[in-house]
């Protein structure tokens, strides 16, 4: 399947806000700029709270259906590999193939043997491109080495997904962002390369880049050297994607893209110099709209949101720890729960809300929230029947959060 040339994955960890995502993309479009939505959730994410991909695929047809969406839509299967796939073929039309656990696995000699006599050839240097793309043995050896396998194991995935799939129902991205170190030009023209030897029609890619993507808070890292790989990663794909027989349209995405606002302005003008693509991935940030509105939404939600960050404190370690490698949470900054208590929900409340102008924002509190939704999810329905009482403000906060802080800066 064919995607359209943007798309925003709005992950919704408890499956109330799909109608609030969807106007803010109805905005957009309002304003001749069509986004399509992406409703993710990954396996963990299901197996934390509860629910079943068919749930999410439920939430995101009734959006549509009841504000008269005609534009393409979309439901991932957010991460997943040969072990979790099943879940999520009857739901799902986009599929994220998370390949993390083979980056780096020592590849077969003989396929790298096949990957040098096919792929070895004089450098490539493509209009605008920071440096050439060498293919030497030396290079695809090297680039073998770490994500050969990890590409092999990709293709299994496409395979086992185009066996059981009608043929373009459905869109695969490959993910490479959990690699230890941002991919140069000439990898990227490799993984490419690798994947449309083992067959896949890969509808976007996420590379890694340079800096720290951390859940929930601003881009931490060089500005100048984001812009430099992120340059390079649209012209390697607009380029080499038509020569290796990849899909038309094949564009980069960004994960743990949700409140990036230091590169959005940098994203935004090489989209519209260089005529790409973009799909990026907003993931936790409606969660943490709904708490944020919730604590200010009179005495029980204030409640509510102090006692989960009670909680999320005293079981630091275990809900931190899936999500290690994209926090950065100084302990230092968390103020003490019984100090929280004390606080008004509003004040409260902008603690967790991304305004970085607003004295009271707390970026570690924030963080911490995030990846406390578990700690919703057992509060069970004293979480739930709040969203409900108080579905017109969580839902505009939703709303205002992804049309003036994402989508906005992003493509207008």
């Amino acid at each position: 399947m064919k995607l359209p040339k943007f798309t925003f994955g709005i992950g919704d960890r408890f499956g109330h806000q799909g109608q609030a995502q969807l106007r803010a993309l109805q905005k957009a479009a309002a304003q001749g700029v069509e986004v399509s939505p992406v409703w993710n959730k990954s396996n963990r994410e299901h197996n934390l709270i509860g629910t079943e991909p068919s749930a999410l695929r439920q939430e995101a047809d009734e959006a549509v259906a009841a504000l008269g969406w005609k534009a393409p839509y979309f439901v991932d299967a957010d991460h997943i590999n040969l072990k979790t796939v099943d879940r999520f073929l009857e739901a799902s039309d986009f599929f994220t193939i998370d390949v993390a656990d083979s980056i780096g696995k020592q590849p077969d000699p003989d396929a790298v043997e096949r990957l040098v006599a096919k792929h070895a050839g004089d450098p490539i240097d493509y209009p605008g491109l920071s440096a050439p793309i060498l293919r030497g043995r030396q290079q695809i050896t090297a680039a073998a080495a770490k994500f050969l396998a990890a590409m092999q194991e990709a293709g299994e995935v496409y395979r086992y997904l185009a066996a059981r799939k009608p043929a373009g129902s459905f869109a695969v991205e490959v993910s490479t962002d959990e690699a230890s170190a941002p991919q140069t030009p000439a990898e990227l023209y490799l993984i490419l390369a690798m994947l449309a030897d083992e067959g896949v029609s890969v509808a976007t890619i996420a590379p890694k880049f340079t800096g720290q993507f951390n859940k929930g808070v601003d881009y931490e890292g060089n500005i100048a050297d984001f812009t430099r790989e992120f340059e390079d990663d649209l012209i390697v794909l607009k380029h080499a994607a038509p020569s290796l027989g990849l899909p038309e349209g094949l564009k980069l995405s960004v994960h743990s893209g949700s409140d990036k606002f230091s590169i959005y302005p940098v994203i935004n003008r090489l989209l519209k110099k260089h005529g790409s693509g973009l799909h990026l991935k907003t993931a936790g940030t409606t969660w943490l709209e709904e708490i944020a509105a919730i604590a200010d939404s009179g005495e029980e939600g204030r409640a509510l949101a102090a006692g989960i960050y009670a909680d999320a404190l005293a079981r630091y370690d275990e809900v931190t720890a899936p999500y290690a490698t994209v926090l950065h949470i100084d302990r230092a900054q968390l103020p003490p729960s019984i100090e929280i208590a004390s606080w008004e929900g509003a004040r409260l409340s902008r603690a967790i809300i991304h305004e970085q102008s607003c004295p009271d924002f707390n970026p570690h509190v924030r963080q911490l929230f995030h990846v406390a939704f578990k700690l919703a999810a057992e509060a069970g329905t004293k979480f739930t029947d709040l969203l409900k009482q108080h579905d017109e403000a969580v839902g505009q906060a939703v709303t205002e959060n992804l049309w003036e802080r994402h989508l906005k800066p992003l493509f207008l």
